[in-house]
C-alpha cells in the first residue's frame, strides 16, 4: 500500500494546508475522508481525481466538506464522464447526506454524484481492493469511526478523530502504520472529549503493538516532541 497525505489539518486549516484527506493506493485508490482543500489538491495532480472509493469517518465538516464541490464537478464538470465513485458513510449517513443536500445544493445531489453505501461498525467492507473495518471511537457526542484496513499483506490504521479509547487499540493492533490524531496540547480530564494529546496517541500506539506511528490532525501552532513523526501535506508512506 502507498499512502499520500493530501491534507492533515485539524478543524481550522494549518497555513496553506488542506483538511483531512489520505489517499491509499492498493489494487484501487481509496480516499479516507475528504475535508476542505482536498479536492483541489487532488486536481493539481490530475484533471479529475481517479479515485475508486471514499470512506468518511464522521460528519464534522473538516472530514467531509469537499464532497459538496465534488458533486458539482462529478455532475457538470470534468468528472461528468468518469465512473461514479463509491462513497462509504457511517450508519444513517444516507439520511444525513439528504439533509445536507437541502442546505448545500439540491435534493439527490450526493446520490447523483456517488454510489452511496453505509457501513456498519465492526463489519468489514471492500473498497478499492482493501478490506476496511470501521470501529467506533469516542468523539464528543457524534457517531465517529476509525478505520483498520488491509490488502491481505499489510495493515494500515487510521484513528479518525478520537478521544482516548480502547477502540484505538483494536484499530491499530499490530498495524504496519498507524495514522493517529493528536490535536490537543495536553490531556483534558473531566469533560466531554473528542481528541487526543500526543502522550495519549503514543500510549495507544505502544499498547497496540503497531510498528510505526505518524501524528496527524495536529495544529501548526502546537509543538511536537522531536522524536515523534508529524505528518505534513504531501507526505508519502510506503506500507
Amino acid at each position: 500500500m502507498r499512502v499520500t497525505v493530501v491534507g492533515c489539518s485539524p478543524a481550522w486549516p494549518n497555513p496553506g494546508g488542506a483538511q483531512s484527506g489520505y489517499l491509499v493506493e492498493a489494487a484501487g485508490r481509496l480516499l479516507l475522508d475528504c475535508g476542505p482543500g482536498v479536492l483541489p489538491r487532488l486536481r493539481a495532480q490530475e484533471g479529475w481525481p481517479e479515485v475508486t472509493a471514499i470512506a468518511i469517518t464522521h460528519f464534522h465538516l473538516d472530514h467531509w466538506g469537499d464532497l459538496v464541490p465534488w458533486t458539482w464537478g462529478a455532475q457538470y464538470g470534468p468528472g461528468r464522464n468518469a465512473p461514479r465513485v463509491a462513497l462509504w458513510v457511517p450508519p444513517s449517513g444516507t439520511e444525513e447526506l439528504e439533509t445536507f443536500s437541502e442546505h448545500f445544493g439540491s435534493d439527490g445531489m450526493f446520490k447523483e454524484a456517488f454510489e452511496v453505501h453505509e457501513y456498519t461498525g465492526g463489519e468489514a467492507f471492500e473498497a478499492a481492493g482493501l478490506q476496511v473495518t470501521p470501529i467506533r471511537v469516542r468523539h464528543y457526542d457524534i457517531e465517529t469511526y476509525g478505520f483498520r484496513m488491509t490488502d491481505g499483506n499489510k495493515t494500515l490504521a487510521y484513528s479518525g478523530d478520537s478521544a482516548p479509547s480502547e477502540a484505538l487499540l483494536e484499530i491499530a493492533r499490530d498495524a504496519d502504520l498507524f495514522l493517529c490524531e493528536a490535536t490537543l496540547a495536553e490531556p483534558r480530564e473531566g469533560e466531554l472529549r473528542g481528541h487526543l494529546a500526543p502522550v495519549e496517541a503514543v500510549d495507544a500506539f505502544e499498547r497496540s503493538g503497531a510498528k510505526r506511528l505518524v501524528i496527524i490532525h495536529r495544529p501548526h501552532e502546537l509543538p511536537l516532541d522531536e522524536h515523534l513523526q508529524r505528518a505534513t501535506d504531501g507526505d508519502v508512506f510506503e506500507v
